[in-house]
This record gives C-alpha cells, sequence and structure tokens, in this order.
C-alpha cells in the first residue's frame, strides 16, 4: 500500500503544482479529477465544491476529459465488497458498509471502511445527543468509535502508508479528540500530499485561531492555497484581505463561481455592510434559486433590516425546497423572531439542532431567544455551545456578557466582552458594552478608554460619547464632557435628519447649562432654546432662557475672561462662532 499511496500522492502534487491560474483547463480537469475521487469515498461535500467550482469554467472538449482512473491490482481485488458496501454507505447503513469492507487493501476500499466506523459512531452520538438537547456538559456524550480509529490509524501514518484522503481522517479523528496541535499537522500534511480536496484545507481553517498561527503553516504552493486564504481571512474577521482574494480569483476566471459571490456576501455581512451584502444575495438567489447555503445568512440581514415581507417569503421558499434542512429552520426561526413569537422561534431553532447539533448559527439564534424569554440560564447553555462548535463566534461571546450584565455579575461579563471584543476589535457595540462593564467595577479610566476607542472606529450605535460626555459628567470634568456633548450634536446633525435620540435633549440640556455658567450668554440661549423643542428638557429650556433674559436685563455682560473653547455647530447656534475641535484623551492608540 505504501508504494501505491506513494505514487498517487506525487501524481496528485504533480497535478496541482504552482499557485497561478493561468491555465483554467488544466485546473478544471482536476477540479472534475477530485470531485469524483471524493464521491468515490463518500466525501459528498468536498466533491459538491470541487463539481461548483469546476462548473464556474468553461466546458472541456471530449478529447480533454480526464481519463478515468487507473485500477490497481488491490482495486481489482475488493471491487466487489466496495461496490456493496458503497451502496450501504449511501444508504447511511455505516455499520453494515463497514462489516463488508473488513480486510480490504486498497487505499479507496480500506478509506471507505475507517470512515463507516468513525460515521457510525458520530450519528451514534448524535442521537444520543438529540434524545437530551438540555443542559449537557462537554463530553458528556463521546463517539465510541474515536479511540480505536486513532490507534489503527496512527500505526498507518507511523509507516508512510496513509493517501492524502487517509490523511484527512485521521486528521478529523485527532481534532475530536481535542488533539488540536496534532490534528493541525495532520491536516497540513495532507494538504501536501493531496492539495485539491477541499476538507482538509477547510478543517484547517476551523483550527487556526488568529493571524499569528497562519503565519507559522507551512503550506504547499498551489492555486488551492488562495481559496484556502480567502476563507481563512473571512473567518478571521480579515474582511480587507478576504475580498481583495475573492476579487484576484474572480479576475482569474472564476466570475460565475456560485461559491465566491456567496462567500463575498458573507464578508460583507461580517463587516455589517447591510446593503451591498443584500444586494449580493438577492444576485446570487437568481443565479441559484434553489440554494439553502447561507440563506440563514441572508436572513439574519432581512431580520435586522426588519425585512418582514422579504423574510416571509424566503422562509416560504425554502420551506417549499425543503424543510428539515437546518438553515431552513433557522430562517423560519428568524421570521418568528422578527414577529416577536419567541417561544416558536426558539422551536425551529431546536429543530435545526436536531437535525445538526454541531450548526453553529442555531445555538447563537437560540440563546438570543432564550434572553428575548427571559430564560438567562437556557441563553447560557445556548450560547455555551455555540463556542464548543466554535471558538471564534463573537456574537455567542457578546451573548454571554449580556446574559451575564442582566445576573448583574460584571466580572465574568467583563471576560466575556473581552473576548468578542479581542474576535473584532473595530466593533464598537463591543467597546460600549466593555466601557459600560468597566463603570459598573468603578474603573472609570479604562472605562474613558473603551468609550474613545468606541467613537474613534466608528461608532455604530452612536451612543459611546454620550457615555463618555456622563463619565466626564462624575468626574466633574466639565470641559471634557462639553466638547464630547457637541461632537455627539455634531455627528447626529451631520446625518442629515436628526435621528430619534433621546440623548440630544440631554446633550443641549447639559451645554445650555455649561455656556450658562461660562456666562456665555448667546451660546447658552441657543442651546436653551433647543431644549424647548424636547418634551423632557422644554421646562428646564424656558426657565434657562428667563434667567438669561434677567441676567442680560440687568447688564451682565457676556464673560470674555473664561476661555470657552468650544461653540455649536455653526448650523446650530444662533451666531456663526466658528468651533474648534479639541482631543479629550490621546487614547486612540491605547486598546483595553
Amino acid at each position: 500500500i505504501g508504494r501505491a499511496g506513494a505514487m498517487a500522492a506525487a501524481a496528485m502534487v504533480a497535478v496541482a503544482g504552482g499557485g497561478d491560474f493561468s491555465d483554467l483547463r488544466e485546473i478544471k480537469k482536476q477540479l472534475l479529477n477530485v470531485a469524483e475521487r471524493s464521491r468515490e469515498r463518500g466525501l459528498q461535500h468536498s466533491g459538491k465544491w470541487a463539481a461548483e467550482l469546476a462548473f464556474a469554467l468553461e466546458p472541456l472538449p471530449l478529447s480533454e476529459l480526464p481519463p478515468p482512473p487507473v485500477l490497481t491490482e488491490e482495486d481489482a481485488r475488493d471491487l466487489d465488497a466496495y461496490t456493496l458496501a458503497k451502496s450501504y454507505f449511501d444508504l447511511k447503513e455505516y455499520d453494515r458498509a463497514a462489516y463488508f469492507l473488513r480486510g480490504c487493501k486498497s487505499q479507496k476500499a480500506y478509506f471507505l471502511y475507517m470512515y463507516s466506523r468513525y460515521l457510525s459512531g458520530e450519528k451514534k452520538k448524535d442521537d444520543e445527543t438529540v434524545d437530551s438537547l438540555g443542559p449537557l456538559e462537554k463530553g458528556q456524550v463521546k463517539n465510541e468509535a474515536l479511540r480505536e480509529l486513532r490507534v489503527e490509524l496512527s500505526k498507518k501514518h507511523k509507516a508512510q502508508e496513509l493517501d492524502g484522503f487517509g490523511l484527512y481522517l485521521y486528521g478529523v479523528v485527532l481534532r475530536k479528540l481535542d488533539l488540536v496541535k496534532e490534528a493541525i499537522d495532520v491536516f497540513v500534511e495532507a494538504a501536501h500530499v493531496l492539495p485539491l480536496h477541499w476538507g482538509a484545507w477547510l478543517e484547517l481553517c476551523n483550527l487556526i485561531t488568529d493571524k499569528e498561527m497562519l503565519k507559522f503553516l507551512s503550506l504547499p504552493d498551489t492555486w488551492m492555497k488562495e481559496f484556502f486564504l480567502a476563507h481563512i481571512y473571512t473567518e478571521l474577521q480579515l474582511i480587507e484581505e478576504a475580498l481583495q482574494k475573492y476579487q484576484s480569483l474572480i479576475d482569474a476566471g472564476f466570475s460565475k463561481s456560485t461559491y465566491i459571490i456567496s462567500q463575498i456576501a458573507v464578508a460583507y455581512h461580517n463587516i455589517r455592510d447591510i446593503d451591498k451584502a443584500l444586494s449580493i444575495f438577492n444576485e446570487l438567489r437568481k443565479q441559484d434559486p434553489y440554494r439553502i447555503e447561507n440563506m440563514d445568512t441572508f436572513s439574519n440581514l432581512l431580520y435586522v433590516r426588519s425585512m418582514k415581507p422579504e423574510l416571509s417569503y424566503l422562509a416560504h421558499n425554502l420551506c417549499e425546497i425543503d424543510k428539515y434542512r437546518v438553515e431552513t429552520c433557522c430562517v423560519i426561526g428568524n421570521y418568528y423572531s422578527l414577529r416577536s413569537q419567541h417561544e416558536k422561534a426558539a422551536l425551529y431553532f431546536q429543530r435545526a439542532l436536531k437535525l445538526n447539533p454541531r450548526y453553529l448559527g442555531a445555538w447563537t439564534l437560540m440563546g438570543h431567544e432564550y434572553m428575548e424569554m427571559k430564560n438567562t440560564s437556557a441563553a447560557i447553555q445556548a450560547y455555551r455551545h455555540a463556542i464548543e462548535v466554535n471558538k471564534r463566534d463573537y456574537r455567542a461571546w457578546y451573548g454571554l456578557g449580556q446574559t451575564y450584565e442582566i445576573l448583574k455579575m460584571p466580572f465574568y461579563c467583563l471576560y466575556y466582552y473581552r473576548r468578542a471584543h479581542q474576535l473584532r476589535p473595530n466593533d464598537s457595540r463591543m467597546l460600549v458594552a466593555l466601557g459600560e462593564c468597566y463603570e459598573k467595577l468603578n474603573q472609570l479610566v479604562e472605562a474613558k478608554k473603551c468609550y474613545w476607542r468606541a467613537y474613534a472606529v466608528g461608532d455604530v450605535e452612536k451612543m459611546a460619547l454620550v457615555k463618555l460626555a456622563k463619565l466626564h459628567e462624575q468626574l466633574n470634568e466639565s470641559e471634557q464632557a462639553a466638547q464630547c456633548y457637541i461632537k455627539y450634536i455634531q455627528d447626529i446633525y451631520s446625518c442629515g435628519e436628526v435621528v430619534e435620540h433621546l440623548e440630544v435633549s440631554t446633550a443641549f440640556r447639559y451645554l445650555a447649562q455649561y455656556y450658562f455658567k461660562c456666562k456665555l450668554w448667546d451660546e447658552a440661549s441657543a442651546c436653551a432654546q433647543k431644549c424647548c423643542a424636547f418634551n423632557d428638557t422644554r421646562e428646564e429650556g424656558k426657565a434657562l432662557l428667563r434667567q438669561i433674559l434677567q441676567l442680560r436685563n440687568q447688564g451682565e455682560t457676556s464673560s470674555t475672561d473664561v476661555a470657552a473653547p468650544f461653540f455649536l455647530p455653526a448650523s446650530l447656534s444662533t451666531n456663526n462662532t466658528p468651533t474648534r475641535r479639541v482631543s479629550p484623551l490621546n487614547l486612540s492608540s491605547v486598546t483595553p
């Protein structure tokens, strides 16, 4: 087996060498070849990925179609057992398939034998997990076959008798046993031996937690590496780099690839460019109307935009295509959540998890629903499951922070918000949440840093400056507080429309009082007049205007000796005094 495996590996490396896309015909041949080989081994997702990518390239003439794989003596000997077992495998009768493959020596039959045993164990584990979807501790239900498989595969590995597919399976077994470092080494080896197998690259993506780990991997120089890098950049939230990679792949000739289009849509979803992501998803639906993959991400976008009719249409449409797919259940769950029917929504997310207990999105969304239903212990359980599945899911870390906030446990809160912030360093929501946490723990300097950083990275909810201003108020730093309120008002009015912001009135009230103390009557009366436009500050505004009028009548002049470095934006002020923006704290370089 060793020699045959080595020869096959050498042939595949020769096929996949070089990281350029100059010969698209050759790439198409390689994709068709690996799609067929993956299907023979029951690796349906890898086969589908290769077939979709091949479909995006120009068709090959008959003379250039790849020849059928050459059969060895061992293949011929195992052919009958393999053919029978493969039919059982396709019907999900894994134990039966494995039984008829015992003693087979060919690479293909041996892989199917080991893979059947692995899937049999997984199926039994999933069945047990589904029976108790309650509070499951990690490792309570195990795949009993893993240890035996590891022993057998490690012997073959030491003897160098595993081909690319065998190495992939060995890596999966190691990962399932939480032997992450060993698994990474084996997946890298699998990528070198069989660069065209997408499954190995994808497994590697799930194990790499940051850019540093990526630097130390010695990956094969092949065109597949470009797809891997684009995918891992998306996962690590390095969206700019990911979009550049995908653009270069489109330019190289993969412009029709629905896989790439969907990945670009997911990337825009990750940076919350909702309009762009929605338009790409709509385009994708026109090209591939029966596609179910990624439609849960599409439904998240529709949910955020409160697009009820579109979400309802998507849910009905997917229900017609396939009612029992995890993505369909998540879309229906989102639909009910948008209609505030949280019990029904949670029910559909549970259904998704019965179909696939390792489906990340459903755990996180179910956590959100439990939060809405004020069931914090169930929410914590769901978020913890999400993190077990994928430690990079910032929404689950953020959700855990929120649940512990409700439980008034700020130290726990801080830990989870920090983790969410590490995963999304430029997301203002994480920074504002961190700031609030520090505030509750009376670590006001840290809180100020967080709020200022949230403002610096582009505050989504426009709340960071108000919170910063209120902190300065608490600390009697009236100048900085006034400056934060001015910046806040400038930001709100620069949007073109004054959003319904409760804090606008608070800002005007504080500024009116601040200018009044500084004896700057013009500015104070301009702010007091603005206060009159809001219900909650109307009376205070009127009272202040009366006071200013009284003082002016008594001959009090506007102060000239008080240095007032800030004024209202020209558009809001009655007099056009120039504004001067002074940085409140030089903290833009400081991350909490």
